[in-house]
């Protein structure tokens, strides 16, 4: 291919991807109608009288348009020169600190929660200290995401930060579990908007060839977050009251908002760029923009579902009027989802959440460990976790090996590791093979959601630059999978272990008998109960082995002859 005729066909593609200037796309248009007039090969006799007058226009219009070209390259190469030195720190740190924050509220609850109800009260509600939370995550996170496009990254970032801080200081002084359960839902309403504005600065503040470096590094926030989350929970409902996993947010969050204030530039990433590809706009200009039927859609039909999945056995009983209404409610907005979005983002979410909220409580309920120790036996998860983001992310960068063979192994190892997890025996005593369960399943999380994040942004970024979104969409589907799937485990616990309950005689509902206050039980029964309620978690785990599986044929909808490559 020629020069001339490489420098047009680059043109091309950039204009498709919306990133040319006004004049570039006008002469693009002007050349190809000169081309189309004059022929591109010159052998039609009909012009050949007047080809050669034609031919000196042409080459006129392409002198024009070649040299707005490379000026407006040199443009854009200002547009994306990354930021460096203590701007790109003070980045990188909010970054890390909100991937901390906004995880850590989804892990350090799981082993308070005996501590909240006892002072609160409500532990059949108890599963909604942490559902409420993520559904705030599914509520906003596109829309947050689409509205930093228009209103500017930093303007966005911060107000999700303040909301996620003042939220948090809400739920601290919650004086009834439902006050808890609606301060936690706006909390996760900030701390979703916070994860997800995180996740597009980090993909925004480094070229595309570092997004797998960039992805792992700064994982180890969200690996540090899922280790010491549970142990955190614990040791501090252990030694003072539950109120300060929520009182600590307050001074981080006010650091995290200066530092934001101070080191993200205005207009960022299009920082110095005279005219911004995303131009601040109102009214209905902005909500023209924003998909506001899907976000609802998706929120109400996760929402009814969640509802009912929560309650069925614990509260009302299947055939209850309440369960069957929320379950059809669910199955009609599905059904609309589904017509007005046509596809759905792969979500992973589900695994991550349940182990992190049900395996504590196994250690407790089971194994009779303290709050704080029950924490620290999943530590081989986070471990594992940190472990496999870091090899995952070395075998994309480093090794080129594609990111959906790597989900592929990772949604299999999900499947080993969970089904030897629904194989734990009832006995007190700890059994060693737990750990290396937790590891399986912990590198197999880790490989599904890392290179989903990174294949997410590459995909999008090749694509149409509109990775924001595209991220958003991810992490939105994240969330959701995994209040489903708590919702979903939450439901089979409950129905098996109360009907095993039942041929016992024992007519107490399972939620006062799935905790450690059961003196009023005659001691003959705490075996049977012990053994019901392994079983129950054993059922929960193999429950996960239905979203491991499920993550397959996910995959391999978006097989493609050739691989994406994320380096």
């Amino acid at each position: 291919m020629a020069p001339v005729d490489a420098v047009w066909q680059e043109m091309r593609v950039r204009r498709r991807k919306g990133s040319v200037s006004e004049w570039e796309g006008r002469a693009v248009d002007c050349e190809d109608s000169v081309k189309d007039e004059i022929g591109l090969s010159m052998d039609d006799e009909q012009y050949k009288e007047d080809g050669s007058a034609r031919s000196e226009e042409a080459k006129e219009v392409q002198g024009e348009a070649s040299r707005s070209y490379h000026e407006s390259r040199v443009q854009d190469d200002d547009a994306i020169d990354y930021i460096r030195g203590p701007r790109y720190w003070a980045i990188v740190f909010v970054i890390a600190i909100m991937f901390f924050l906004t995880t850590i509220d989804t892990t350090i609850a799981a082993t308070s929660l005996v501590a909240i109800t006892d002072d609160l009260g409500g532990f059949e509600m108890a599963s909604w200290i942490l559902t409420s939370y993520l559904l705030g995550y599914v509520a906003v996170i596109v829309i947050l995401a689409k509205l930093s496009d228009i209103f500017g990254r930093k303007t966005v970032t911060i107000g999700c930060i303040i909301v996620f801080t003042l939220f948090s200081a809400g739920c601290a002084a919650a004086q009834t579990l439902t006050q808890l359960i609606i301060l936690r839902a706006f909390q996760g309403v900030g701390g979703g908007g916070s994860f997800a504005l995180s996740s597009i600065l980090l993909i925004e503040s480094v070229p595309p060839e570092k997004y797998a470096d960039a992805v792992t590094k700064n994982g180890v926030a969200i690996i540090l977050a899922l280790v010491l989350g549970p142990m955190l929970g614990g040791a501090i409902s252990e030694h003072t009251t539950w109120r300060w996993i929520f009182l600590i947010n307050i001074p981080i969050g006010a650091f995290v908002t200066v530092l934001a204030l101070v080191g993200i530039p205005n207009g960022f990433p299009y920082q110095g760029r005279p005219e911004p590809r995303h131009q601040p706009g109102t009214g209905g200009i902005v909500w023209g923009k924003i998909d506001l039927p899907g976000t609802a859609l998706i929120l109400l039909a996760t929402l009814s579902f969640t509802a009912c999945f929560q309650e069925a056995e614990s509260r009302f009983s299947w055939d209850s009027a309440y369960v069957i209404t929320l379950l059809v409610a669910s199955a009609v907005l599905w059904g609309a989802l589904m017509v007005w979005e046509r596809y759905v983002t792969l979500a992973m979410g589900a695994p991550v959440a349940v182990t992190n909220f049900q395996l504590p409580q196994r250690f407790e309920l089971i194994n009779g460990l303290s709050n704080f120790n029950a924490g620290v036996r999943i530590i081989p998860f986070g471990v594992a976790f940190a472990f496999g983001t870091m090899l995952s992310g070395k075998l994309a960068s480093k090794l080129r090996v594609p990111g959906i063979y790597l989900i592929l192994l990772g949604a299999l190892l999900q499947v080993a590791g969970y089904a030897l997890l629904g194989t734990l025996s009832p006995s007190k005593a700890i059994q060693p093979g737990i750990y290396g369960y937790q590891v399986m399943a912990g590198i197999g999380c880790s490989f599904s959601y890392s290179n989903l994040i990174m294949l997410v942004a590459f995909t999008a970024e090749k694509r149409d630059g509109d990775e924001a979104v595209a991220l958003g969409a991810a992490n939105q589907f994240r969330a959701m999978g995994a209040a489903i799937g708590l919702a979903i485990v939450t439901s089979v616990f409950n129905g098996y272990v109360g009907s095993r309950f039942s041929q016992l005689g024992i007519t107490v509902p399972v939620t006062t008998l799935a905790t450690r206050h059961r003196s009023f039980l005659p001691p003959s029964l705490e075996g049977d109960i012990r053994n019901i309620l392994s079983e129950g978690y054993n059922l929960q785990m193999l429950t996960l082995c239905a979203f491991g599986a499920a993550q397959v044929p996910a995959a391999l909808l978006m097989w493609r002859r050739k691989q994406v490559v994320v380096a």
